[in-house]
């Protein structure tokens, strides 16, 4: 592999791997504040068990998601310094805002939060949880807004060869980070609903014939978990039809490969599924199975809508921009060689799909917990937990699927054309990456990979100690509640 492969495939890894941690931290910490509101609302114990509980895991979760974050910026000057250079002064300001406005107030809050249970009043202990919750989120709107960015420039001029931010209002303002932010928080709180479902069914069943005294902290955390996966889906659909109608607009080849549509199509099918290799350039390889005119409808909200097809696109993009990379020793191989504007088929095809199908597994998930739970009921077969165990994989493998077909559906770029924005503001890919050898990015990928892999053995390590030791694991048997009013004082 050359040092463009490497250096994707190093990201990637990263990328993914930290995104593990993202979701389950965004909605978690909304969650966790939810539970402490009802327990200084109403004095009940059993949400006060539960936001030691599951506060306890979030914060291991968070814990590895800062180690694993910091890797992220370090990439863009270690193996895309070209890309930094080419989009600094855009990119520079909502990944500054993250850092200084979201995450310095992320953690403060959070310190705040772990060590004031026996030194803070009750509400002002309640408002720090609810500050480190909300940054969270503004977190991940800069984030996403500088993502976005990428994906549909917009607010800038173009001036000596570069992109410069005459407006970060419309950086933050783009529709297509204004879609993308609810669909993301969406699938963050479906990721922290599987895990409160999971974790609760499996300690709910296990003691199913015993006197547990924290069932009710069980069942109320599999009811919680139920009810958000299902609104967080809902969220998730109306979001992403959105943003489908955005990708119509503003990356079509997207659109087209993520349904493999090799031929412009009026009235435009939607495939289930496709049997065959949805790579070949013989279209007739590959069999469908299609609900008619739905991807038109998908498309612009009609039945009847040209959806035009990889092949015609391919034409227009290589007239637009041309139909080979320019002869820059910088591009090594690719110097002078023709671009290829597909994306991976087989990626784009079955990923947008994966995300799809893998949340409403994560809802269907859900719906049955609430219904096997209902009217106090508790479920008593053997297949209850491993299902209900299994389904937390799921919302982590729908937000994974979707990451990577909207990273890798917008290749050959890492900035995308804007159709409607200023000439010149795209980059290609294989322009953004570093000088350097192919041995340096092995090093950097082997040690990156290795210590990923180290950090995820210690979080499962730690997340396995905490889930089996439940409640008594955080709160000791012997200590109580002064009063029913005030926190214990146990600090994490």
């Amino acid at each position: 592999m050359d040092v463009l492969q490497l250096a994707r495939w190093q990201f990637g890894i990263t990328t993914v791997y930290h995104f593990l941690m993202v979701p389950l931290t965004i909605g978690l910490s909304v969650l966790v504040a939810g539970m402490q509101t009802a327990w200084v609302r109403t004095g009940d114990q059993r949400y006060y068990k539960m936001t030691k509980f599951w506060g306890k895991l979030l914060l291991v979760n968070f814990a590895m998601g800062v180690v694993t974050g910091i890797v992220q910026e370090f990439q863009f000057g270690m193996n895309w310094n070209a890309y930094s250079r080419f989009v600094g002064d855009v990119f520079g300001a909502p990944l500054a805002m993250e850092g200084l406005v979201a995450f310095f107030v992320e953690s403060t809050f959070l310190g705040l939060w772990i060590f004031g249970w026996d030194r803070l009043p009750k509400k002002v202990h309640l408002a720090c949880a609810w500050a480190f919750s909300l940054a969270t989120i503004a977190s991940a709107y800069f984030i996403l807004a500088a993502n976005s960015w990428m994906q549909h420039p917009v607010g800038v001029t173009f001036t000596d060869g570069k992109p410069r931010l005459n407006s970060i209002w419309a950086v933050l303002t783009n529709n297509t980070a204004l879609a993308a932010i609810p669909h993301t928080i969406a699938g963050a709180f479906s990721v922290a609903a599987a895990f409160l479902v999971g974790i609760g069914g499996w300690h709910l069943w296990r003691k199913r014939r015993s006197d547990d005294e924290h069932r009710a902290v069980w069942r109320s955390s599999i009811r919680l978990g139920g009810w958000t996966g299902i609104v967080a889906f809902a969220v998730l659909a109306i979001t992403g039809d959105f943003q489908g109608k955005l990708m119509f607009e503003q990356q079509p080849m997207k659109m087209a490969s993520a349904e493999a549509l090799c031929h412009t199509e009026q009235p435009a099918s939607f495939s289930i599924i496709a049997i065959g290799d949805v790579t070949s350039q013989n279209c007739e390889d590959v069999k469908t199975f299609n609900v008619p005119a739905l991807l038109s409808f998908l498309a612009h909200s009609d039945f009847t809508t040209e959806v035009k097809g990889v092949e015609d696109l391919v034409t227009e993009y290589q007239a637009e921009y041309g139909t080979n990379y320019p002869d820059d020793p910088q591009l090594g191989e690719l110097a002078g060689k023709p671009v290829d504007y597909v994306p991976s088929l087989p990626v784009t095809y079955w990923g947008f799909r994966i995300m799809i199908g893998f949340g409403a597994i994560s809802a269907g998930t859900g719906l049955l917990a609430l219904w096997l739970t209902r009217k106090d009921r508790i479920p008593d077969t053997r297949w209850f937990p491993r299902l209900a165990l299994l389904g937390i994989a799921t919302p982590f493998i729908g937000n994974s699927a979707g990451w990577i077909f909207t990273e890798m559906g917008r290749q050959p770029f890492v900035v995308v054309p804007n159709p409607s924005g200023v000439d010149g503001v795209w980059m290609f890919t294989a322009q953004a990456v570093s000088r350097i050898s192919t041995g340096e990015v092995w090093t950097s990928l082997i040690a990156l990979s290795s210590l990923y892999a180290v950090l995820g053995v210690v979080e499962v390590f730690l997340m396995r100690k905490y889930v089996r030791g439940g409640i008594d694991g955080v709160i000791p048997p012997e200590q109580t509640d002064e009063e029913g009013k005030d926190a214990l004082a146990f600090a994490y």
